[in-house]
């Protein structure tokens, strides 16, 4: 009974269309931002480092340099806090968690391109 409960509260809080994040690929996270009464939209872009979970707690990090200093968001994916994610470019990956690149600056953070159909 409550194992069916639970799956139907899930199936109601999933998004019909999950975007389709890779490790590797550089995006641009649309947040909702409330402040006080009013609400916006902030944008995180960077590069994809990690992908974890599955369902509703499912989670993908997000990793940029801000000011020579490397900021890194987790985000869930199902949430409603995030607005759009948007694929700007696709990195190719040859593994699952690139926490390599936090110990490199400057071009050496740079993945090589693939094209995605």
């Amino acid at each position: 009974m409550s194992q069916e409960l639970i799956k139907k509260a899930v199936a109601y809080s999933m998004k019909e269309t999950t975007p389709d994040v890779r490790v590797g690929d550089t995006v641009s996270v649309h947040v909702r931002i409330v402040e006080g009464e009013k609400e916006r939209v902030q944008k995180f872009s960077g590069t994809v480092i990690a992908r974890r979970g599955g369902g509703m707690g499912e989670t993908f990090t997000v990793r940029r340099i801000v000011n020579n200093q490397g900021v890194e968001r987790v985000f869930p994916l199902q949430s409603p806090k995030v607005a759009k994610v948007e694929v700007i470019r696709s990195g190719r990956t040859r593994r699952a968690k690139l926490y390599f690149l936090r110990d490199r600056v400057g071009k050496s953070t740079r993945l090589k391109d693939v094209k995605r159909r």
